[in-house]
């Protein structure tokens, strides 16, 4: 009967909050990761470099960065509401200031204050997600949540590739100008709508019971008292360099590795094995992200169901490096790239899903705004390093693929990091919690 309360009582509070955080992760995906489609016009519209695009993508990820630690400070500081006002009124603006780039400095430079607009987001939900659900569940929040990037896929790929082949010439104004302007207004919306949806926490809510609330408040003080296990008494700056929270910032740093590769170039991949229409690219990238969706959320059930992490990311590790390493072998074969490029989609993208129930189970309250925005902000460089890789090799190479093959070899470092960080004593903490 307890564990059935439980169930109703979590349903309750996703059904509150996730629709929106949902909403609002799912138009951040789109507006970080559009310049990936926009790039197949103003490379040439502006005369620039692959090389110029990865420093570009790369830029991005240096100021969110710097600025991630203090976003995320604040916001348990001031709370939710008002940090995502802030935070997605200005990435909004970010956004559509993109279509006024007019060569190199100008486009590093709007990448650079969108990073920094951005910076805490993420982050800052994982954050706030911890002051609603406890570790036994929070696999399967996370999924729900995350399944908001597989969704950005499905309807920001084809709604990019519609925009830019149809709006082209439009007002005068280039397709992927028309794609920043479009896909960066409903950001600034919803970011003004923040403050009238959600609550910043638990205590004092009207829609939750008093005995509700006292069941939310046991299960998250056991997570707590875990967490506080694992931290000891030390101070948090001793905490912050605990040799396992900066072995899990380095393992993040492959993870953004591997997520900036199979986000920012795969309608690279996609042009190269051979699909010159960008109306196709932008609707094969939507059925990879279909694809995607499905096998996210049935990794999430499967690490949950056997409270086990270790061997579920390195699994998507392996996958994912496997893939990237094997598509150089199918140069030419549209149908094989796109079986490769969906299985490392699904792979990588299971992976912070999975990864972000371990640094959370791990802090307790007063250490985890400094402790999850540390391994996030300098976890996040992995994206700089590797979208400058993929730019630079590309551009000496022709094409992606040698690239691919040196992002597959660091993966699989960052898989090794993991087993030997997390170990199979995770599973048993998490079994402990459900009891």
């Amino acid at each position: 009967m307890s564990s059935s309360r439980s169930s109703r009582l979590y349903q309750k509070i996703a059904f509150r909050i996730l629709p929106f955080l949902f909403l609002c992760y799912v138009l951040n995906f789109i507006d970080r990761v559009n310049i990936s489609f926009a790039k197949l016009q103003f490379l040439s519209d502006l005369g620039l470099s692959e090389t110029v695009f990865g420093v570009a993508t790369g830029v991005f990820y240096v100021s969110y960065a710097a600025f991630e630690l203090p976003s995320n400070l604040l916001l348990a500081r001031i709370g939710a509401k008002r940090t995502l006002l802030r935070i997605m009124v200005l990435w909004g603006l970010c956004t559509v200031a993109q279509m006024f780039v007019s060569g190199a400095a100008s486009l590093y430079l709007v990448r650079f204050l969108l990073g920094a607009a951005e910076a805490g987001f993420f982050p800052g939900l994982m954050l706030y997600l911890s002051y609603w659900f406890p570790d036994t569940v929070r696999a399967r929040v996370n999924s729900i949540l995350l399944l908001a990037v597989p969704i950005a896929g499905i309807t920001g790929g084809p709604l990019s590739g519609w925009i830019m082949s149809q709006m082209q010439g439009s007002w005068g104004l280039h397709g992927w100008q028309w794609l920043f302007l479009l896909e960066g207004l409903p950001a600034i919306v919803l970011g003004l709508l923040a403050p009238f949806l959600l609550s910043d926490r638990p205590e004092g809510v009207t829609w939750l019971s008093n005995a509700e609330r006292e069941m939310l408040t046991r299960d998250l003080q056991a997570t707590q008292d875990k967490a506080m296990e694992f931290a000891g008494h030390g101070t948090l700056l001793s905490i912050l360099f605990d040799r396992r929270v900066l072995g899990l910032t380095v393992v993040y740093f492959s993870v953004h590795l591997g997520l900036s590769t199979v986000t920012f170039w795969t309608p690279s991949i996609l042009k190269a094995a051979g699909v010159s229409s960008i109306a196709t690219i932008g609707l094969l990238a939507g059925l990879i992200s279909v694809f995607t969706m499905v096998g996210n959320v049935l990794i999430a059930y499967s690490s949950d169901r056997y409270l086990e992490r270790r061997w579920h990311l390195a699994g998507c590790f392996f996958a994912t490096a496997l893939c990237l390493v094997l598509l150089r072998m199918v140069v030419g074969d549209v149908r094989a790239t796109v079986v490769l490029v969906s299985i490392a989609q699904l792979a990588m993208f299971s992976v912070p899903i999975l990864f972000w129930t371990i640094p959370t189970a791990q802090l307790d309250r007063r250490s985890a705004p400094a402790g999850i925005a540390m391994i996030s902000a300098l976890g996040s460089l992995g994206g700089a390093f590797g979208s400058a890789l993929m730019g630079t090799l590309t551009s000496r190479y022709g094409t992606p693929y040698v690239a691919l093959t040196v992002v597959a070899g660091l993966l699989l470092l960052g898989m090794l990091l993991l087993i030997r960080l997390v170990p199979a004593r995770t599973a048993a903490m998490s079994a402990s919690h459900a009891t």
